[in-house]
């Protein structure tokens, strides 16, 4: 039997040594992870000189104690310099990846204190550094990490956080946390789909208004000279772009304001009016109800709400968090009232004791083989699997959605544009064939 030296790291992730004797290093490793610690160093001790080289690290390690103060007092300090220029909440992609790398390290075995510090060291400065900076601070003080977390809500939303409990509570933080890392995977995925698809129309129509502003300042002006130098009497269309041109350049009586700088502002107008009027519980009511239904476009965003309330719901049961809690949690995440609504109901359902899937049945809000399988679901006990499938054959409906959208705007585009280019064409030159005729009538 030889004896060991070691270093290594208790479950709060603080620094400690000793010694235990074994016929070879790895049952030394083994006898000390059997007291609960997680071994950073060992070394096999050989007499005198053995004794020694404990010794000096020792030393070492006392001195590294008295420097801590210092090294802590230059953190600070960095995070002080780092909170200033951090503004909005974390970026969902470096949280998926801080969560997949905790998840790693705590499936490793590594303490969950020196997990969090490794991970707040190697991250780049920013919102999410400075958050992990105080929430090391708090779990070392004897916090737990989902109540950590929940002091933060820019960067850990309240799912995160009743997720993260639910995973201490059972032991299994690691399943969760990759759980949770897939699941905003997903979610984030399912997002980038419904914007990419948005592209191509939105540049489309920017382009549109800017190229016939252009026209309308531009051109049109030139031909109303050339229109006024032969005296001839214009059509109507014609005299309707000459005066939509002057109210574009702002030279029509009494205009405050060239009519550019509305068809400018009037989209940033328009968005923060909406922003605003959907902060009222009337106005979001509304809003939410109005897109439902609109053709095409409420199809979309009934199966992505689907998709995400049920991957949400799924999720949060799978990982052991109480039905009504997840139904509540789900229902303040899912994005639309009229499906918070339907989930309300179905809160007060449970909880007098009655089924999930009927009073979802009776508001109507999703397809019926939705309601069949969560009901299916209920009644074998394998509710989250049900609500993962149906995510999972939602989100390739969004897909074919998204793609019908985009077969049916792409022909509109063509069609609005088409109609006005061809107005424009058509007004400037019914007067030129008017002058035309005048001209060979005069020879």
């Amino acid at each position: 039997m030889a004896t060991y030296q070691y270093e290594a790291l208790d479950s709060a992730g603080k620094p400690t040594s000793g010694s235990v004797e074994a016929g070879s290093s790895e049952d030394a490793i083994q006898q000390i992870r059997g007291q609960g610690f997680f071994p950073t160093s060992v070394t096999q001790s050989d007499g005198e000189g053995g004794r020694k080289k404990a010794r000096v690290k020792a030393g070492g390690k006392r001195k590294k104690k008295k420097e801590k103060p210092e090294a802590k007092s230059k953190k600070e300090k960095k995070g002080i310099q780092i909170r200033l220029p951090s503004f909005g909440p974390v970026k969902i992609k470096v949280l998926t990846q801080f969560t997949r790398q905790l998840s790693t390290l705590q499936d490793a075995g590594l303490p969950l204190l020196r997990s969090l510090q490794i991970l707040e060291q190697q991250q780049k400065p920013g919102k999410l550094k400075v958050i992990l900076t105080q929430v090391v601070a708090d779990v070392e003080a004897g916090s737990t990490l989902s109540d950590a977390f929940a002091k933060h809500p820019k960067g850990f939303d309240r799912l995160y956080c009743k997720m993260v409990a639910a995973g201490e509570i059972g032991g299994v933080l690691d399943v969760i946390l990759q759980r949770l890392a897939n699941f905003m995977e997903k979610a984030a995925r399912l997002r980038a789909r419904i914007k990419g698809a948005m592209i191509y129309p939105t540049v489309v129509v920017i382009i549109a208004i800017a190229i016939v502003t252009g026209i309308m300042y531009f051109v049109i002006p030139k031909f109303e000279e050339i229109f006024a130098d032969f005296e001839i009497e214009l059509p109507g269309l014609t005299k309707f772009l000459i005066q939509a041109s002057s109210w574009v350049a702002g030279k029509q009586p009494g205009q405050l304001v060239p009519g550019w700088s509305v068809i400018v502002a009037s989209p940033f107008v328009l968005f923060s009016g909406l922003k605003v009027f959907k902060k009222t519980g009337f106005g979001r009511a509304a809003i939410d109800w109005v897109v439902l239904k609109i053709p095409v476009v409420g199809v979309l965003v009934e199966k992505t709400t689907v998709a995400r309330f049920t991957r949400t719901l799924g999720t949060l049961v799978s990982a052991g968090v109480p039905i009504l809690e997840a139904v509540n949690i789900t229902r303040d995440t899912c994005g639309n009232w009229v499906f918070e609504r339907a989930l309300q109901r179905v809160h007060d359902s449970i909880r007098e004791g009655e089924s999930f899937a009927a009073p979802l049945r009776e508001s109507k809000v999703c397809d019926g083989i939705v309601v069949n399988m969560i009901d299916v679901g209920e009644e074998t006990g394998d509710l989250d699997v049900m609500l993962m499938k149906v995510a999972d054959n939602y989100d390739e409906e969004v897909d074919v959605a998204v793609q019908s959208l985009l077969s049916l705007v792409e022909p509109m585009l063509v069609v609005v544009l088409g109609t006005i280019v061809g107005g424009i064409v058509l007004a400037l030159f019914m007067p030129l064939v008017k002058m035309i005729q005048s001209v060979s009538e005069n020879q």
